[in-house]
Order: structure tokens, then C-alpha cells, then sequence
């Protein structure tokens, strides 16, 4: 553990995500029933910004990724994707430039307007609190969270509208498909899914041709620490370590160096 989360203004750190753009700055959002809202906090836990993202609506927000483009402009994507009931026939993946911390004074600022990215799923209403968007192709990846059976993985491609079915993922410990949030390396060759408790660390295999290998390995078990209620996971800007955050008021920010 390397901090507190300790503003009252986060209550449920349900998505995370490290800078690529801002040297120790996190993102993070609150779950549902939060305003549109994103926060910064400092790689000890300490809130240092705050912003409403324009155009957007928090449903239920789940979880976060961010994505470093070719001239150096940095995005974040937050996910609207939870979906307890069943009751939402498409969901949605909010793509906004990430804000330049600065110290705040007086009344909340706003983000540049944020790209509503609403699809439906090919088969069924999923329920999901996990995303990430990969670093070269853009694309954007989705894992449901089952109660009963395997995780499903859907993909949705740059600039498209629609899911399209990738696998479904037995995770070994995790039970029933909890998966509860997700990371992608920033080199894009590995991937972390996470349930309540602990982390899950999938690997591109050498030589692969495709990225979606990557869910034909099985995944190596990542201690996390002690987590409440563990929904958010992210990799450092480096890649070298992992940082993890807990669903309760004063969550702990969890730091793990990662052991090649």
C-alpha cells in the first residue's frame, strides 16, 4: 500500500487508470448515482483535480482506460457499461481527451465534449465492469461479468458501432466470471482482469499474429493485497508495476511491482 484515497468526493473507486501524458497522476470515477465525473489523484492517493465530463452521463460507470495517440495527445475512456438488470439494450464507452492538471480553484471545470461510443452486444444484455482500449489498434475491449459461466470478450473495432464476440474466458479462482475490472499493458502484450479479491495476468504468446491470442493462455494469479470490495486495476505508465484501488470509502492505493 502506498496511500489512502481519502476525499470524501470518491466514495466508490470503480475504474483506474495511470497517466501516459501526466508523470503521477491516476484517474479514477466513482460508480453509479456520482454526477459526470472524473477525478485525479496523485500516485499516493491525494486528490488534486477535479472535472465534469461534458456530454456524458454517469448510468452506471464501471471502469476506465486510456490510450496515448501518435502525436502525443493522450485519451481517456471511461465505461458505461453496467447493466445489473438487463434493462439497457446498448451501452456505452465515453472517449474524452484527458484534462491538464492544474491547481483548481472556485468552480468545477469541464472537459472538451466526450465521444458517446454506444453499441449493442451481438447476442444478449450483458452486465460488464471491465474495459480497455488497445494502445496500437485502438480498438476497444469488453469482458462481461458473468454469475453463472464463463467471462465473455467482446471487441469493438476504431471508429465502429458494433460488438462483435472475441471468446469467452474461464479465469481459474474467479468465481463465476466475477471479473470486476481490466488493464492492458502499455506496450499492449499483456493483459490484467481482476475479480473482488485478486488480479489475473495474461501474456501475449511469442510470435503471435494476432493480439486475440492472448486469450488462448491461461492467466498467471497477480496478488493484489487486501481489497474490501477490488474493482479498479491499472498498469503504471511504465508497465512495471500495477496499481490497485477498492470500492469503499478511504480505499487503500495498492502498488505492485511486477517480477519478469
Amino acid at each position: 500500500m502506498v496511500g489512502t484515497i481519502s476525499s470524501s468526493l470518491i466514495r466508490e473507486s470503480s475504474g483506474l487508470v495511470h497517466s501516459r501524458c501526466q508523470e503521477n497522476v491516476l484517474w479514477t470515477h466513482n460508480d453509479s448515482g456520482d454526477k459526470n465525473r472524473i477525478f485525479a489523484v496523485d500516485t499516493k492517493g491525494k486528490l488534486i483535480g477535479t472535472w465534469h465530463v461534458t456530454g456524458a452521463r454517469n448510468r452506471d460507470w464501471e471502469d476506465m482506460s486510456t490510450f496515448k495517440d501518435e502525436n502525443g495527445k493522450c485519451f481517456l475512456f471511461v465505461g458505461d457499461t453496467g447493466n445489473n438488470g438487463r434493462l439497457r439494450s446498448n451501452v456505452t464507452i465515453y472517449k474524452l481527451e484527458e484534462p491538464i492538471v492544474t491547481k483548481q480553484k472556485g468552480k468545477t471545470p469541464a472537459t472538451a465534449r466526450a465521444e458517446a461510443i454506444s453499441f449493442p452486444y451481438p447476442d444478449l444484455r450483458h452486465d460488464s465492469e471491465a474495459i480497455f482500449v488497445h494502445p496500437k489498434s485502438q480498438d476497444l475491449y469488453v469482458i462481461t461479468k458473468r454469475i453463472t459461466g464463463a467471462a465473455g470478450v467482446y471487441r469493438i473495432k476504431k471508429g465502429k458501432r458494433t460488438a462483435e464476440k472475441v471468446t469467452d474466458i474461464e479465469v481459474p479462482s474467479v468465481p463465476n466470471g466475477l471479473i470486476t475490472g481490466a488493464a492492458i499493458s502499455p506496450d499492449g502484450e499483456r493483459v490484467l482482469l481482476c475479480d473482488y479479491f485478486g488480479g489475473y495476468e495474461f501474456r501475449l504468446p511469442e510470435d503471435s499474429e494476432s493480439f486475440d491470442d492472448i486469450w488462448k493462455v491461461q492467466g498467471e494469479l497477480v496478488d493484489l493485497g487486501t481489497r474490501a470490495q477490488g474493482e479498479a486495476v491499472a498498469y503504471s505508465s511504465d508497465g512495471l508495476s500495477i496499481y490497485a484501488t477498492s470500492e469503499k470509502r478511504n480505499s487503500p492505493l495498492i502498488k505492485v511491482t511486477l517480477v519478469e
